[in-house]
């Protein structure tokens, strides 16, 4: 249960509609529930226009309580969830094509990867560093694998994230220098306005970085005396 925590996003799957209340289940086999309420803004006249029993949903953590979640639906942002659910569906496409590839032999495997993390970071993991497959793999399946990672490479799509610093300040001009001084990505658009932008495979991991530099930026900002603000489009 400590890995379950109020305000998670987390991936579920619709096990039964009784009454105003779904019932679900974690990947993990952990029961949740949500309340129609909690599923879809506004009086909901069909149910299964939201949820049906089977589907694979997006779900935010609402409370944890007797070793069950209590959670939301409607509260799940639109970019999150389609975010998760292709990490979702490209974890079980890497699952699929393994566990063809290594028989009987990948269950236990699986079992050892996911035990430190998420199979698609043990993949992106070796997308980077080949070495670390010798650790579950022969020589024959490494090379096999390689070629799998490699096909399935994806492209990189980019993050955006506009701002606006500004210093009314003499010597402004070289305290915003400084401050965005290190900083990956940044483009000066004008009137005081900047944009900061990076490419990744990850788009999580890159979202919560960009936005971990701006929150230092902003802090940064205030000591300096700086006016900042996140333009939000």
């Amino acid at each position: 249960m400590e890995n379950y925590q109020e305000g998670d996003l987390i991936i579920c799957k619709v096990t039964d509609i009784v009454k105003t209340t779904v019932f679900v289940e974690t990947m993990e086999g952990l029961k949740g529930s949500i309340v129609f309420s909690e599923v879809a803004p506004g009086r909901i006249r069909n149910i299964r226009v939201h949820v049906v029993p089977n589907k694979i949903i997006v779900c935010k953590i609402l409370n944890v309580r007797e070793n069950h979640l209590f959670l939301s639906l409607r509260r799940v942002k639109d970019k999150d969830r389609k975010e998760i659910l292709a990490q979702y569906k490209k974890e079980k496409t890497y699952e699929v094509i393994l566990k063809k590839l290594l028989g009987d032999s990948w269950d236990k495997i699986f079992e050892k990867i996911t035990e430190q993390q998420t199979l698609g970071e043990f993949i992106d993991d070796a997308r980077e560093n080949s070495e670390i497959l010798k650790k579950y793999f022969n020589r024959e399946q490494i090379e096999k694998i390689k070629k799998i990672i490699e096909e399935k490479k994806g492209k990189e799509k980019e993050i955006k994230k506009e701002f606006k610093l500004n210093s009314k300040d003499p010597e402004g001009i070289i305290k915003l220098k400084e401050l965005l001084k290190g900083i990956e990505g940044i483009v000066y658009l004008g009137n005081s306005k900047f944009l900061i932008k990076r490419k990744s495979l990850d788009l999580k991991k890159t979202d919560s970085e960009i936005k971990s530099d701006l929150e230092s930026i902003e802090k940064s900002a205030k000591k300096q005396k700086c006016e900042f603000e996140v333009l939000k489009h």
